[in-house]
């Protein structure tokens, strides 16, 4: 069993969540299933100081960056399809909403990268399993766009803290087709028609330990839903 790991930086604000990638790294290797990480070739939107929060005056390559989580074992994203793997990781960050897609600034008008969208729609034909966690969740909306499968998702639930608009986000992800699902931290939402897993993780205001265990379980389901198609 071959897992990837779709990386969007590193770093919060502008990249991949690094406590979410290395938990998911981890709870792999756990659960005795091989990983790689891949990462699309392209320039960030922008940088952010993650001490202040401002922007700062430089560019950075996604692929680069993410290959610090990767400590350099990493690939680019646009040599790999779906035959390349049995499973697809995605953690969050807000790199999934300003590099893979424009979502953070347009909503669910906003565009996403064809290499993004590729991966995810060919995984999803061939009934490969996908685990998106976090804000990872509208990048799966987003590229199931128009393809007429309707994808139950969660990014959290209105029913606890939250330091983002959770509400709000569930009406961009039904203007593209997808079904918000609501769900706390250490839950997770399973689409099994569509082979989809999904997580809260930090769209809630939670802990490491309650993120981890979220991420248990994602990985968890997703393994499960990988030995369920190689056997069928």
């Amino acid at each position: 069993m071959k897992i990837g790991v779709l990386l969007s930086g590193a770093g919060v604000y502008d990249g991949a969540e690094i406590q979410e990638s290395v938990l998911i790294l981890l709870a792999l290797e756990q659960a005795g299933v091989s990983y790689f990480c891949i990462a699309p070739n392209i320039e960030q939107h922008h940088v952010i100081n993650h001490l202040t929060g401002n922007e700062m005056n430089e560019k950075r390559n996604v692929l680069v960056e993410a290959a610090r989580i990767a400590r350099g074992n990493i690939k680019d994203l646009a040599e790999i399809n779906a035959d390349d793997m049995d499973g697809l990781v995605m953690p969050g960050g807000f790199g999934v909403a300003k590099n893979f897609t424009k979502w953070a600034f347009e909503g669910a008008n906003g565009e996403i990268n064809p290499d993004v969208k590729k991966i995810i729609n060919e995984m999803v034909r061939n009934h490969k399993p996908i685990a998106a966690v976090c804000m990872s969740p509208t990048t799966v909306a987003k590229a199931l766009e128009g393809s007429g499968i309707e994808a139950n998702l969660t990014i959290g639930t209105t029913k606890e803290k939250s330091p983002y608009q959770i509400a709000d986000i569930n009406a961009e992800m039904k203007k593209v087709d997808a079904n918000p699902v609501l769900c706390p931290v250490t839950e997770v939402i399973t689409d099994d028609a569509n082979n989809i897993v999904s997580s809260p993780c930090y769209m809630m205001e939670a802990s490491i330990s309650q993120i981890n265990e979220g991420i248990q379980k994602t990985i968890a389901k997703l393994v499960e839903m990988v030995a369920l198609q190689r056997e069928s």
